[in-house]
Order: structure tokens, then sequence, then C-alpha cells
């Protein structure tokens, strides 16, 4: 399976990142018109419960954009994840780690399972699989970067 990983260090204990990534995540997210979860826009995301991420749109729509199978705080979070344009069987899988390293902690985003998303569908624009994944792979970068710019301000 082929998979997009990106990662980034920040100044914050890894139980910290990983409250703000789980936490703040309505606040940092960022939507991407490539990579849209739903016709209407992403919506303000949040972890419901442990058990589910989801966005709540303007209009006060929910959709789950996948379920959460790893909860370990300032260790790993993994989750599901499906755009709204996906079929039943249409699923990519993102996993978070959250590695120490000296007095910060190194975020690593891997987002696996594009490759089952038909080229011409919808969600990857006819792009070929190389394409989709580097044009991914931007997306997670900024998003990571908004992450650690909410870590970095007081409160963050």
């Amino acid at each position: 399976m082929s998979a997009v990983i990106v990662s980034l260090r920040v100044a914050a204990a890894p139980e910290e990142a990983f409250d703000v990534f789980t936490g703040e995540i309505g606040v940092w997210w960022r939507p991407n018109m490539l990579f849209q979860l739903t016709p209407r826009g992403d919506g303000t995301l949040s972890f419901q419960d442990r058990e589910r991420l989801v966005t709540t749109l303007p209009n006060g729509k929910v959709f789950e954009i996948g379920l959460v199978h790893v909860w370990l705080r300032g260790e790993r979070l993994a989750f599901s994840w499906r755009q709204a344009g996906f079929t039943a069987d249409q699923v990519t899988e993102v996993d978070i780690r959250f590695e120490r390293i000296g007095e910060g902690t190194r975020v690593t985003v891997e987002h696996r399972g594009w490759d089952s998303i038909p080229q011409e569908h919808v969600a990857r624009h006819g792009f070929p699989l190389a394409a989709t994944q580097m044009r991914l792979a931007e997306h997670w970068r900024s998003l990571l970067a908004g992450f650690a710019s909410r870590i970095a301000r007081p409160g963050g």
C-alpha cells in the first residue's frame, strides 16, 4: 500500500503535541480545494469521544470522516479517512506518531491508501497516483505548519 509520510518537529512534549493535535484540530486545520472533505467544504473538524473524527459544516450538518483505531496520548493516533464522495468500500488511513526528540517532539503523519481510490475519482482529480500523493504531502505539510504555529502560541 502506498503512503505519504510527512514529519515536523515542534517545541512541545509529546503529550502536549497530541493534545493540540486532537483537541484543537478545528482551530489549526485549513481546507484545501483539492482534498475537500465534502462538496460544501471542510467545516470544523473535531474528535468525538476518542472514537471518531467528524466535521461540522456551517449549516450544522455533521459528516463522519473516520473512526479512531488507536488513541495513545503522546504516542500515536490512527483513524480511517473518508471524503464525502467516497463509496462505502473506499477508505484511506491516517497514522500519526509523536516521538520525543530532545526537548521537543517529532510528529509524523502517514496517510495510506490513496492507491485504492481510482484515478478517475473526483477526489484524485484524474491525477496519477504520484501526483495525488505529491499534492497530499504538500497539504499535510501546510497543515502541520499550522499545527506547529498553534503550539508556538501562548495557551496553544
